[in-house]
């Protein structure tokens, strides 16, 4: 039997249905119990500053921070 011709035959048969339970797998793991919290805190990354800029890190005196220079 031809290289080819193996490969497709598994990829058309029990790759296929590896695939098919990881995919099941991702969506059982994204919608499990408990994990909305963890979902919503990510979503609302880019909105935890939105009033003033975060202070930097490791800095305690804002004046010397970039945005304080200008």
């Amino acid at each position: 039997m031809e290289e080819y011709t193996l490969l497709r035959q598994f990829a058309d048969s029990w790759m296929l249905l590896a695939l098919f339970a990881f995919f099941i797998g991702v969506v059982i793991w994204v919608f499990r119990p408990g994990s909305g919290k963890t979902y919503r805190d990510s979503a609302d990354i880019p909105f935890r500053h939105s009033d003033a800029p975060a202070p930097p890190e490791g800095n305690d005196n804002p004046a010397t921070s970039k945005e304080a220079r200008q």
